[in-house]
């Protein structure tokens, strides 16, 4: 096993260069189950979750490649449409092979989901969708058994409640219909724009593409002609060096961002002090003369993300004053507060709200991360903090940022994996 030592009151300066987004690249894999060609994928981002899916497309019948963030691969010779637990238990993305097994071939055989424990994120809107088109769904053994013998048919369908995941399972899923398939209360995240936007690539017809309606006309069955791509930028990574940044007041300067997909962080980094300087495709910030307080509250996108409550939290508590936190997405995204706690901050927690009181003296500590997101919280706290922190069980980390301690170095931290 190994772990972060993080040593604290470092100043960073530099550029950063952004991944690929690791959610987009996901349901984007995925989504080649659905070409009748190889496909060249660009500014891929060679992270643990991507080489999860990548094994499970291999062992579905796909060849690959993956060298220097580009990734060949030929789905066309998939010959198998059961994805085994051993492989979806270690990522609850996987989930997003369903929709596109399932138009292909009629039927699948996927194991029920795991991955990080921030609380339920349950595959039941997936699921009814399907059902509406069609598909005859079983639960059996730990995994979803579907058939759609006749192949899946167009129809209205309304989300519950917005779904990012099951909207591009749904979406994909569409795309090889018999019919047209209306969709209602889509998710509007950059990620899904991006499904949409590839897919109409192959000469599916998709209208209300970034909208919370889509109107998709499917092939009947027939593989689309996609073409070559390259993955977004990854804002979730590009949020967590802003955070960077702001902590340890330094100036540092993000490239190969979409500022666009990051309006709502860059609104509550103004709010709390500090200066961002933007061009079409990079970020700058500046050092707050003081770091004001904030009240945040997650929601979908275009609202602030859940997947940066944790970060801005480690930053809440350099501010200058209260702020508060609402966590609106997931039940169990306040793990990281207990790790927080250890490091010397004051969090108090009620419901789905965090008050974090500021600012804090932080002071280093051996501490664990929870989840993926809440790993980068506890390195932005060590960041700022007395002494050298160390960080176990970073294989979360490893899920979703490429080349982190490289990155962070570069920027003139003193951080080093080690072995346990």
């Amino acid at each position: 096993m190994h772990y972060l030592a993080i040593k604290g009151k470092q100043k960073l300066s530099g550029s950063v260069a952004i991944s690929g987004a690791k959610n987009a690249a996901l349901p984007l894999l995925a989504l080649t189950l659905l070409s009748k060609r190889k496909l060249n994928i660009t500014n891929i981002p060679e992270v643990a979750d991507v080489k999860t899916l990548l094994q499970l497309l291999t062992n579905l019948g796909a060849v690959s490649t993956c060298k220097d963030n580009t990734v060949d691969i030929d789905a066309i010779s998939v010959n198998s449409a059961c994805a085994n637990y051993d492989i979806v238990r270690k990522m609850r993305a996987s989930i997003l092979v369903l929709g596109p097994l399932l138009a292909r071939f009629g039927h699948c055989e996927v194991s029920l989901p795991g991955g990080c424990a921030i609380g339920q994120r349950p595959i039941d809107l997936h699921l009814k969708a399907l059902e509406k088109r069609g598909a005859v769904i079983e639960i059996k053994q730990g995994y979803v058994l579907a058939k759609a013998p006749k192949g899946l048919q167009g129809t209205t369908i309304i989300f519950d409640k917005v779904t990012v995941t099951g909207s591009e399972n749904i979406i994909m899923a569409a795309a090889l219909a018999h019919g047209t398939t209306t969709l209602v209360n889509v998710a509007k995240e950059p990620e899904v724009v991006q499904v949409c936007e590839v897919l109409a690539s192959g000469g599916v017809s998709i209208e209300g593409i970034g909208s919370s309606k889509l109107i998709i006309k499917g092939s009947g069955g027939k593989l689309l002609d996609i073409q070559d791509f390259s993955v977004i930028p990854d804002r979730i990574e590009a949020g967590t060096y802003l955070c960077a940044g702001a902590i340890t007041k330094s100036k540092i300067t993000l490239k190969n961002v979409n500022p666009k997909h990051l309006e709502a962080v860059i609104l509550k980094l103004e709010q709390m002090g500090f200066k961002i300087d933007e061009t079409k495709d990079t970020l700058t910030i500046h050092p707050a003369e003081k770091i004001l307080p904030s009240d945040i509250e997650t929601s979908e996108y275009p609202g602030f993300p859940t997947d940066l409550q944790a970060q801005f939290m480690a930053l809440c508590t350099q501010a200058k004053g209260t702020s508060i936190i609402d966590e609106r997405l997931f039940e169990n995204r306040f793990m990281h507060v207990s790790e927080l706690s250890r490091m010397g901050s004051n969090i108090k927690l009620k419901g789905h709200s965090a008050t974090v009181e500021g600012k804090a003296k932080l002071n280093a500590a051996d501490v664990m991360a929870t989840d993926l997101r809440a790993s980068s919280a506890l390195i932005l706290a060590a960041l700022v903090a007395d002494g050298t922190t160390k960080i176990h069980r970073i294989y979360h980390l490893d899920r979703g940022y490429e080349n982190l301690e490289g990155k962070f170095s570069k920027l003139g931290a003193h951080i080093e994996r080690l072995e346990e």
